[in-house]
Order: structure tokens, then C-alpha cells, then sequence
């Protein structure tokens, strides 16, 4: 029986997705949910000559147009990736990913496939071996750093003629970063995460959570335009977790205690509950995602805010659907909504219902899991 992978997983362990397959138009929106059925036959590859790929890629979203390609001047992932491939083996190859997202979304590992014909280059016609794998990562990698060096193929390997990105995904996971506290954002977290000036309600929030985990209509997290056939999903996972802010060094004092003490943390010591030997506030601090400002803030150290992650989990989303959760969410943790408000906006079954969507810049495509041998 085979088991459930993600491709790219080991490299990468962090939000992903795009709607259910209908007959595209040249107008489709751009979404970040996917399908969770075969709506539509596959289209099979019958050239012998071609090797399909599985790629697993990571890439900054903020100068993307999108994961889609769309008009010629807008510079989206695919089109990027299709770019790199040609320079690579000197013919156009099409590229399907598994999950699109929208302008500004990020992914630590979206997958694609794409399909490629080695032909000798000193000898037109003659038909070589397929490359490699791993020499596919490294030179489509070497291309892709000649751009703007915001994507990176991370993973890669063969796969059949019959196997699609995006139909034979079994679960996407999305996170989504908030960063929460009076102070200004971080240059380094522009772009990168949902700045929310008050105090959130981290217990609130889990409630709420719970409320939209298992088979619901999300009609009213469902944004216009999505071309879902049913607004019926199965949320398998939905948590709100408080981590280390990123990136995040040690102050003088947790420095000094780290060094008064017998024995040396492991370093993913703070990101798991894990008995540890070091009995004092760095460890809670560090659990709680809060650098140690008991001894004050020195001149030029900047007060950092609280970071809290919502991951969903599932093998479709609507569009726009987890956007929408995180800004009902962050309602509930600002206490402009109880829990049970949460419910009512839910059997509303109205987007009108629901809070402000969250903006792009939090949201990153987390993984895709398949069944892979």
C-alpha cells in the first residue's frame, strides 16, 4: 500500500491551493485552493520521448502577479519557471502547478510537472536519455538566480506519463503568519506577515478554530468568482500556534543564561514542548515566541511583537477560503467577535458575513501531499 509523501517535505516543513477543475476560460481568477477530484479527465502524455517531472518549488510572492500566467507583461511563477526550463533545454515546455496563488502569496513547496524532450544540441534529432533529476534542480536553479532570485526549485524527481500536480494531490496545507503588538513592523517582515497593533486572544482564537474544523457549506468563506461547483469542503485542520518571531536572535540575557547553564539546548528547543534541562523564563519566553525583556530593551534593539501562525489543512480550499478564515480569526482575537459569532457567520453561508479578508503577504503555501511510490 503506498504512503502519503509530500515532494520537496524534507526540505521544507511549513499554507497552499486553488479551485475545483472546471473548463478554464482565458479569464479564470487566480485562487489558493485546489481540486479534490478528478472533475475532468487528465490528459495523458502519449509521447514516449518525454519524461515528466514532479518539481517542488519555494518563492517569495511579493513580485509575482500570481502563480498563473495571465497577460504577457505580468510576471507570474509560471511563467518564470517556463522561462527557466527553455533556456535549459532550448525548447518551450508548459508547466502546470499543483496550487495557484494569488499576487503576493509565497510557497515553501508549491508543486509543478512538466514534461521534457532531451534532444542532443550537437546533433539535432537524436533523442538522449532523460536528464537526471538532480541535474534537472541545478540547472533550472542556475537560470532561475540570473532573475530576481525570489524562487527555487527545491525538489525534483520522475514521475509518470499520467501523473498531474495538481489532480492527484491528496492534502494542501496553508499557513498564515500574524505578528501582533503596538510596535512597527520589521524591516525584514515587510511583505512577509499580517501586522495587527493589538493584543490577540490566543485561546479565543483556538476556539474558534474549532468550530470550522470538519465538512461544512463555507459558502461564507468563499470568495466571488470562484468556480468550485460546491461550496462543501472538508477542513481537516485548523490551529493557531504562537512561534519564535523570525528571524530572531538571542538578547545578552538569554545569551548569559544559555551559558550559565549545565547543559545545551537542542536547537528546535523552542519550537516543541520537549523536556528540557534548563528550568527557567528563557525556555517559556522561547515557547511563547517572546524574547526576554525583563532586563530592559537596550538602545537600538528593537522590541519585537508576538507571531502566531494559523495552519489549515485539507485537500481542496475554495477561493480564497483561508484568507478569509485568518480574517475572522484575527476578529476573534482582537475581541470584535466571540467564538460563537464565528458559528453564526458559518451557517450564514454569505461571504457578507464574514470579516475583512486577510492580505496576501501572510499567507504561505505550506506543502502538497500525494501517494508516491
Amino acid at each position: 500500500m503506498q504512503t502519503s509523501k509530500s515532494l520537496g517535505e524534507p526540505k521544507r516543513h511549513l499554507e497552499l491551493d486553488s479551485p475545483t477543475p472546471t473548463r478554464s476560460s482565458s479569464k479564470k481568477p487566480k485562487t489558493e485552493s485546489d481540486n479534490s477530484s478528478h472533475a475532468h479527465a487528465m490528459p495523458m502524455n502519449q509521447n514516449p520521448r518525454l519524461q515528466r517531472y514532479l518539481v517542488a518549488i519555494e518563492y517569495i510572492g511579493t513580485r509575482f502577479s500570481g502563480s498563473q500566467k495571465q497577460q504577457p507583461n505580468c510576471r507570474t511563477v509560471v511563467g518564470v519557471l517556463e522561462e527557466a526550463f527553455h533556456k535549459f533545454i532550448g525548447q518551450p515546455v508548459s508547466v502546470f502547478c499543483s496550487s495557484r496563488t494569488d499576487a503576493g502569496v509565497h510557497a515553501l513547496s508549491n508543486v509543478c510537472h512538466v514534461d521534457i524532450e532531451r534532444i542532443s544540441k550537437r546533433k539535432p534529432g537524436e533523442l538522449l536519455p532523460p536528464h537526471e533529476p538532480g541535474v534537472v534542480r541545478r540547472a533550472v536553479n542556475h537560470f532561475l538566480q540570473k532573475n530576481e532570485g525570489d524562487i527555487m526549485v527545491i525538489d525534483v524527481r520522475c514521475t509518470s506519463a499520467d501523473f498531474h500536480a495538481r489532480y492527484n494531490a491528496r492534502e494542501r496545507i496553508y499557513f498564515y503568519r500574524l505578528l501582533s503588538g503596538p510596535e512597527l513592523l520589521s524591516t525584514f517582515e515587510k511583505d512577509r506577515a499580517w501586522h495587527i497593533p493589538e493584543e490577540l486572544d490566543l485561546v479565543a482564537m483556538q476556539k474558534a478554530c474549532q468550530i470550522c474544523v470538519g465538512q461544512h457549506d463555507f459558502s461564507s468563506f468563499r470568495a466571488a468568482g470562484c468556480q468550485a461547483n460546491s461550496p462543501i469542503r472538508t477542513l481537516d485542520e485548523l490551529n493557531v500556534t504562537e512561534m519564535l518571531p523570525c528571524p530572531y536572535f538571542p538578547s545578552i540575557a538569554e545569551r548569559q543564561q544559555i551559558d550559565s547553564s549545565e547543559k545545551i539546548p537542542p536547537l528546535n528547543s523552542c519550537m516543541s514542548r520537549v523536556e528540557l534541562p534548563i528550568k527557567n523564563s528563557l525556555v517559556d519566553n522561547c515557547l511563547a515566541g517572546r524574547p526576554n525583556y525583563s532586563t530592559g530593551v537596550e538602545f537600538g534593539q528593537q522590541k519585537r511583537q508576538r507571531c502566531f501562525v494559523i495552519t489549515a489543512r485539507a485537500r481542496s480550499f475554495l477561493y480564497h477560503q483561508v484568507r478569509l478564515l485568518v480574517g475572522v480569526l484575527k476578529s476573534v482575537g482582537t475581541g470584535d467577535l466571540t467564538p460563537d459569532d464565528v458559528k453564526r457567520i458559518l451557517e450564514a453561508k454569505n461571504v457578507n458575513a464574514a470579516s475583512r479578508m486577510a492580505p496576501a503577504c501572510g499567507l504561505y503555501l505550506g506543502h502538497v501531499k500525494y501517494d508516491l511510490p
